[in-house]
């Protein structure tokens, strides 16, 4: 089903190219507002990157640990992250044993959809202690009318989100990804019936920006 044409979308893919911003940086916010308002322990960051994201954990963790495959990210993040903030980084599979048995909080950003999915839920729910909140966002495939009416609707929006975010200028330079990326595989009502299974009472939604949100509180 296409709601714009083709040369629309070329024209807007060149705009976004010049005007890029940070789409999974946009909803750490959001992801803040679903945590405890107060201190809490321990926090793990899946695929944490460049670490932005568990520097801001770090706001109410004790400490926070930020996991990623991808070396060169990871040293990046070390550098970026000033020594008197509780945050670790290290290299290692996302479905590895962490340093500690449970967390009372673990965030995933724009990285289960290169993992086995349900696997990954399940191992998410092994290392979250009782009480602890689990918040992911992901990235899905298109597959209903509602999900290309939503992927074309958040066109524009990109587009006006990457001129405020530039303040109506050019970038100097492209963004670089710096982590190996690939399309999402599983539909959204996929996602939400193996998350059922693994997760009873868990909230998911469609997003703009062609994402997805995922929030679990284990009992």
């Amino acid at each position: 089903m296409e709601i714009l044409s083709p040369r629309v979308l070329r024209a807007l893919e060149r705009f976004n190219a010049a005007c890029p911003w940070d789409h999974n940086a946009h909803y750490h916010r959001w992801i803040l507002r679903q945590l405890p308002r107060r201190f809490f322990n321990r926090a793990l960051d899946i695929g944490s990157g460049s670490g932005d994201l568990a520097r801001l954990l770090a706001g109410r963790a004790a400490t926070v640990e930020g996991v990623d495959s991808d070396p060169a990210i990871t040293a990046q993040a070390q550098k970026l992250t000033p020594s008197a903030l509780a945050v670790t980084f290290t290299v290692a599979d996302a479905m590895a044993e962490h340093p500690a048995d449970s967390y009372d909080v673990l965030t995933c950003v724009a990285t289960i959809h290169h993992l086995p999915f349900t696997q990954a839920l399940t191992c998410f729910r092994r290392h979250l202690a009782p009480g602890g909140t689990l918040v992911v966002v992901g990235l899905s495939r298109a597959q209903t009318p509602a999900d290309h009416l939503l992927g074309a609707l958040a066109v524009p929006a990109n587009a006006a989100m990457g001129w405020l975010k530039n303040k109506g200028r050019p970038s100097p330079r492209p963004v670089s990804m710096t982590a190996p990326t690939r399309p999402a595989d599983m539909a959204f009502d996929d996602i939400v019936r193996e998350t059922r299974n693994v997760l009873p009472g868990a909230r998911l939604r469609r997003r703009l920006f062609w994402r997805y949100t995922l929030v679990w509180h284990r009992p």
